[in-house]
């Protein structure tokens, strides 16, 4: 391990509880006050944000040292059967990037779609093909934004850890958001020291090492079923084992961002950034003890 590495940068997704007037704005000074560090910024019922707005935004971070992602919309699904569905999916992504792009916001964050009657050969075929097409455009334009493609929790979704890490090694400007929860949720095995150590592995054999220095991170508890992820938890109320997840990650010496999902947001944030940080204080005293 190495003592004097970046390390995890702990936020929520969306604006804190806490947060009051209940705005964007509001919660990156929220997200400063709780000692926090990061923010997904939510875009997931479209985008909203004047030109003005995210200017405000973009300048409010950078002054509090508050690093932004986000989120784009949900309704994405770039395998619908619908052509309309395909092309508003394209056209939804092109402008969550547009206008990150405007609030300083370089990771955004992206559900690929449901496999619906599509082999999951033939959806990570046209997902491929999709996302090139997205990239070339926003490039064309000099957006400067990373898209960060999900691993999901149900079983009908595109985004498993294998296939976010085929189309990122594959595409090279494209990038994971590995949310582990949905990792957990999905199969009902990834869960524990080994079996996250075993995933970042997978991770840094497909990626490279250094991909394990710019992490985009999602965790929450997590309810699942046999069709894989049903609802979010906070961490307390669910079987998840975040500690040893924690642990892994100082043990492995990752760096990046981690977004916490928990219905009760920055107290879980919190909760999680407390316990890395005082397992990492330890790390290093062990680092320094054995030299």
């Amino acid at each position: 391990m190495n003592p004097a590495s970046k390390g995890l940068l702990f936020g929520t997704a969306g604006i804190p509880l806490s947060t009051s007037p209940a705005s964007t704005l509001a919660a990156i000074s929220r997200i400063k006050e709780l000692g926090l560090r990061c923010l997904e910024v939510e875009m997931v019922r479209g985008c909203r944000f004047s030109r003005e707005t995210a200017q405000a935004i973009r300048r409010r971070a950078e002054e509090l040292d508050v690093i932004l992602s986000a989120h784009a919309p949900y309704s994405i699904n770039f395998l619908s059967a619908e052509q309309g569905k395909r092309l508003s999916s394209q056209e939804q992504l092109l402008s969550s990037a547009r206008l990150a792009d405007l609030c300083g916001i370089r990771n955004l964050v992206f559900h690929g779609g449901f496999y619906g009657a599509n082999s999951p050969e033939k959806a990570l075929e046209i997902i491929r093909q999709t996302l090139k097409e997205i990239i070339s455009i926003l490039r064309a334009e000099k957006n400067r934004v990373i898209l960060r493609l999900e691993t999901m929790g149900k079983k009908s979704q595109f985004g498993t850890l294998e296939e976010v890490l085929t189309l990122c090694q594959e595409i090279e400007e494209l990038q994971p958001c590995l949310d582990f929860s949905h990792l957990y949720a999905r199969e009902g095995e990834l869960n524990g020291y080994n079996q996250f150590s075993r995933a970042l592995n997978k991770v840094a054999k497909k990626l490279g090492e250094e991909a394990l220095q710019n992490l985009h991170l999602h965790i929450s508890g997590i309810h699942f079923g046999e069709r894989g992820e049903i609802k979010h938890l906070n961490l307390d109320e669910a079987s998840l084992r975040w500690e040893e997840w924690l642990m892994v990650l100082q043990d492995r010496d990752v760096s990046g961002i981690v977004i916490c999902e928990s219905p009760n947001l920055e107290t879980d944030a919190l909760k999680l950034q407390n316990f890395y940080r005082a397992y990492r204080e330890k790390s290093k005293k062990d680092f320094l003890n054995n030299l």
